[in-house]
C-alpha cells in the first residue's frame, strides 16, 4: 500500500463524519476548527506510539525509550508524516492563510496530523487508531535502530561534560507575519563561540542553532 493510498483507507469511512470535517478545518475559518482534536490526538498518540516503541524495542533502556518518543511526537516528524501521506491536500484553509503558505507550514500539517488522529479514534476506536498511527509512522520507527539524539541534548551533554555549564539560548530576531512567525535564535557555550540558526519556532531554531555550532566545534578540532 503506498503512503498516499493509506491516507484513502483510513478517511473514506469517516468521509461524513463531524469530527473528520472539523479535523481538517484550520482556525482561519472560524471557531469550528480543529483545535479540541488536536488536544486529544496529541494524547492517542503519544500513548500509541509509546506502546509501539515498547514492544519494538525490548532491549531499550527507559531513557533510550524517552529519546525515541520524543523524536517520533514531535512537530517536525508529524509533518513529515502527514507531508509523505499527502494529509496537506485535504486541509481546509482560508483564502489569506492559503495565499500565506499555510498548506506547507508545519505548524499546521502537525496540528491536523493529530487531529485526524483524534477523528478516526473518536469514529472508529482506539485499535483504528493504532492501526493508523502504525502504518504512518512505521516507516519512522523501523528504521530508527539506535536511539536518537538531537543536536540540543548532545550539545549540552558535550558542555557539562567538560564542565562548561549549559549552552545559553537567545532570541535575536523574529519576523514573519503572526499566524506564521519565523525565529532566529543564537546559542553559545563558554569559550566556544556561538551559532545562529532559522525556524519556523523556538524549539526548531534551539536545535538547528545547536547542530550548527557542534558542526562549528567539529571543523576546529575540539569535541574530543
Amino acid at each position: 500500500m503506498s503512503d498516499m493510498s493509506l491516507l484513502s483507507k483510513f478517511l473514506e469511512p469517516i468521509k461524513n463524519s463531524a469530527y473528520l470535517k472539523k479535523a481538517l478545518r484550520h482556525s482561519s475559518l472560524g471557531t469550528d476548527n480543529y483545535e479540541r482534536l488536536e488536544f486529544l490526538g496529541d494524547r492517542v498518540l503519544g500513548l500509541v506510539i509509546a506502546d509501539l516503541i515498547f514492544k519494538i524495542f525490548p532491549q531499550d533502556s527507559e531513557g533510550d525509550m524517552a529519546k525515541r518518543h520524543t523524536a517520533l511526537v514531535q512537530g517536525e516528524t508529524l509533518a513529515m508524516v502527514a507531508n509523505r501521506i499527502g494529509l496537506d491536500a485535504y486541509v481546509e484553509l482560508s483564502e489569506a492563510e492559503a495565499a500565506a503558505g499555510g498548506r506547507e507550514n508545519d505548524n499546521i500539517l502537525a496540528d491536523i496530523m493529530e487531529s485526524v488522529i483524534a477523528a478516526i479514534y473518536l469514529e472508529q476506536g482506539l485499535e483504528a487508531a493504532q492501526d493508523f498511527i502504525q502504518q504512518a509512522f512505521g516507516e519512522d520507527l523501523k528504521t530508527r535502530k539506535e536511539p536518537p539524539q538531537d543536536a540540543k541534548t548532545h550539545l549540552q551533554e558535550w558542555s557539562q561534560a567538560r564542565g562548561l555549564g549549559l549552552p545559553e539560548y537567545n532570541v535575536v530576531d523574529q519576523d514573519g507575519p503572526d499566524h506564521a512567525p519565523v525565529f532566529t535564535i543564537e546559542v553559545s557555550v563558554n569559550g566556544y563561540g556561538s551559532a545562529k540558526a532559522v525556524g519556523a519556532n523556538k524549539r526548531l531554531a534551539q536545535k538547528l542553532a545547536a547542530q550548527n555550532l557542534l558542526e562549528m566545534i567539529k571543523e576546529k578540532g575540539s569535541d574530543e
